[in-house]
C-alpha cells in the first residue's frame, strides 16, 4: 500500500511539472536518483547474499571432506590398537601359562627359577599395565568415532537440506522461464527475448516494441505484452520484479514532462511500465522502478543498430531466497555452537 501511494504521489507530481517552476521539477528529479540508488542498494544486497549462499555452500562442503578424512584416520587407529589389544592378551596368555608352570616344579626348581619368574612377573605386570592403557585408548578412540559419525551424519543432512533448496530454486527459475516464454511466444525475438543469467530470468523488451522516441506513454503492442507477463506473474508471489529502463547515449534533447535528460526518461519508462504491472494484476510490494539511462549497454554505441538494441527496458525476475537464508543462518549457528 506504501508503494501504491508512491506511485500515485509521482503520477500527480509529473502530471503537474509542467505547471510548477523549475525547482519543483528538480525535486522531483532528486527524489527519482534517490529511488534508483536505494533500488540499486537492494539488488546488489540480493546479489551479495545469492553469492553467499554458493561460498556457504561450498565451505559446508569442505568441512564435510574433511569430517570424511578424520574419520577414516581414526578408524585406522583403532584398527591398529585392536591389533595390539590381541596381541598383548596373546602374550598375556602366554605368560600366565609359564607362570602355572613354574608354580608346578618342586621347591628346588622354584628356587632355582625364582629369577625368572621375578623377571616374568615384572614383565607380566608391565604388559598388563600397557594392556590398560590400549583398552583405554581404544575406548576413548571408539567415542571420538562415534562423536564424529554423529557430527558427520548432522552435516550431511544440513549439506542435502542446502542443496536441495538450491536445486528447488533452480527449478523455480527454470519453471518461470518456461512459463514467460510461453506467454510471450507471440512476439518477434528483435521485440522481446526471454534469457536466464545469474540465476534470474531477464525479460528485455525493446523501445520498439513498447515506446516511441522520447516518449513515456506505452504503445498498445507493448500493453498487450505487459498484460500477458502480469497473467503469469500475478501466480508468483515469492519472486521479486525489477524493472529496468535502459537508454542509448544519444542525448534528450529539449524538456518534455518534465524530463531533462536520459535519467529521466530511463526512469520514467519504468514506472509506467511497473505501473501497467500491477494493474495487470501483480502484486506492487513485489514491483521495483530503476532507470540506468545509458549506463549499462549491452552494446557499443557506433551504429544505428546497436543503439537499438540498447534502448530497452529489462524485467527481471528472482525468485525470495528466505527459505534459503534461513538454512544458512542454522548452519551458521550450529557451526559457532560447536566451535567450529
Amino acid at each position: 500500500m506504501k508503494k501504491t501511494s508512491n506511485l500515485l504521489l509521482l503520477g500527480t507530481a509529473l502530471a503537474a511539472t509542467t505547471l510548477l517552476p523549475s525547482c519543483v521539477a528538480s525535486k522531483k528529479y532528486e527524489d527519482l536518483r534517490a529511488r534508483q540508488a536505494a533500488t540499486e542498494q537492494g539488488k546488489e544486497t540480493a546479489e551479495r547474499q545469492y553469492r553467499q549462499a554458493v561460498v556457504e555452500l561450498k565451505k559446508t562442503t569442505d568441512e564435510l571432506a574433511q569430517l570424511k578424512l578424520d574419520n577414516r584416520r581414526l578408524m585406522d587407529d583403532s584398527t591398529q590398537n585392536g591389533n595390539a589389544l590381541r596381541r598383548t592378551r596373546t602374550l598375556y596368555t602366554q605368560l600366565t601359562d609359564s607362570y602355572d608352570k613354574l608354580l608346578k616344579n618342586s621347591d628346588r626348581a622354584i628356587a632355582d627359577k625364582s629369577a625368572d619368574y621375578n623377571k616374568v612377573a615384572k614383565d607380566l605386570a608391565r604388559r598388563e599395565a600397557e594392556l590398560g592403557e590400549l583398552a583405554t585408548s581404544l575406548n576413548k578412540s571408539k567415542g571420538d568415532v562415534d562423536k564424529l559419525n554423529a557430527d558427520l551424519k548432522t552435516r550431511e543432512a544440513k549439506l542435502a537440506e542446502l542443496q536441495q533448496a538450491l536445486a528447488d530454486k533452480d527449478k523455480a527459475v527454470n519453471d518461470l522461464k518456461a512459463k514467460v516464454s510461453n506467454a510471450l511466444l507471440s512476439f518477434k525475438d528483435s521485440d522481446l527475448q526471454v534469457k536466464m543469467k545469474d540465476g534470474k530470468v531477464y525479460v528485455s523488451l525493446s523501445e520498439q516494441l513498447l515506446f516511441k522516441s522520447g516518449s513515456t506513454k506505452v504503445d498498445p503492442k507493448g500493453i498487450d505484452a505487459l498484460k500477458k507477463l502480469a497473467v503469469v506473474l500475478q501466480e508468483q508471489k515469492d519472486v521479486n520484479v525489477v524493472v529496468e529502463g535502459h537508454t542509448d547515449n544519444v542525448p534528450f534533447r529539449g524538456a518534455s514532462g518534465g524530463m531533462k535528460d536520459n535519467w529521466d526518461l530511463s526512469v520514467l519508462r519504468a514506472t509506467e511500465i511497473a505501473r501497467l504491472l500491477t494493474e495487470g494484476g501483480v502484486t506492487p510490494s513485489q514491483v521495483t522502478a530503476s532507470g540506468r539511462s545509458q549506463y549499462v549497454p549491452v552494446a557499443s554505441n557506433d551504429t544505428p543498430a546497436n543503439k537499438a538494441m540498447n534502448r530497452r527496458t529489462e524485467i527481471i525476475l528472482t525468485p525470495k531466497l528466505d527459505e534459503l537464508f534461513k538454512i544458512l543462518d542454522t548452519n551458521s549457528t550450529s557451526s559457532t555452537s560447536t566451535g567450529k
